[in-house]
């Protein structure tokens, strides 16, 4: 499902990632841990088109990223199968946390209004937000306004969910709820790759860790290997 092959990206003649390869199982969750400023981020950006690289390749959910800027209609393909939850929750303060999940796709998948509502509601029970659907984000909690967000990235049917240390902005109670919903989604069998400074949480729920440092692969292997 995931393949990266050689990956080298530079910022102002500096190597953020010097030759990083690795893969992702159908299935399977990825933990991506090492010290801040290792790569982590910029590798999971990577992977869905939000930064370029000047050699290598990523392929990911049957889509190629070549060196470079890849066409925009690549990317618009690409995303449609690879969901990104961010450090940030990135809601729309104006709309409701149904119309939040619901408006990609609407807007993108053009899927009925009806259908679109119906698919939320079950995304915010998942999550545990179905008492919330009328609220406006700014009401919510930090850990609430990420499990929506979640729901809202699930809700374009994703093959591969991408989340770049989706609890750093949360007290360990929030954290707690999040990782709960990300293990859940896990043992549903959702392609992921987190990136995460929680050892205990890629215990729990990766299949698959690698170590970067210094923008290089320094180990990688099973959970039960690597931690």
């Amino acid at each position: 499902m995931i393949q990266v092959e050689s990956l080298t990206k530079h910022r102002s003649g500096v190597p953020v990632l010097d030759a990083v390869s690795m893969a992702g199982e159908e299935g399977g969750v990825t933990a991506l841990v090492g010290p801040s400023g290792s790569g982590k981020s910029t590798l999971l950006r990577c992977l869905n088109g939000l930064d370029c690289f000047e050699a290598g390749a990523v392929s990911i959910a049957g889509h190629r990223l070549a060196p470079g800027s890849n066409p925009g209609g690549v990317l618009e393909a690409l995303r449609r199968d690879v969901g990104m939850v961010f450090q940030q929750f990135n809601l729309f303060p104006h709309l409701s946390v149904l119309d939040n999940v619901t408006l990609a796709p609407r807007t993108v998948l053009k899927t009925p209004a009806a259908e679109a509502r119906s698919r939320a509601v079950d995304l915010l029970d998942r999550v545990g937000l179905k008492s919330f659907a009328a609220a406006r984000p700014a009401t919510l909690s930090g850990g609430q306004q990420q499990r929506v967000a979640i729901a809202r990235a699930l809700a374009m049917q994703p093959r591969v969910m991408l989340f770049d240390e989706p609890t750093s902005a949360l007290d360990p109670k929030m954290t707690a709820e999040v990782l709960d919903v990300i293990v859940d989604l896990a043992k549903a069998g959702q392609t992921m790759v987190v990136v995460t400074h929680d050892h205990g949480f890629a215990k729990r729920a990766a299949t698959w860790v690698v170590e970067l440092a210094a923008g290089k692969v320094a180990r990688q292997g099973t959970a039960a290997e690597m931690l």
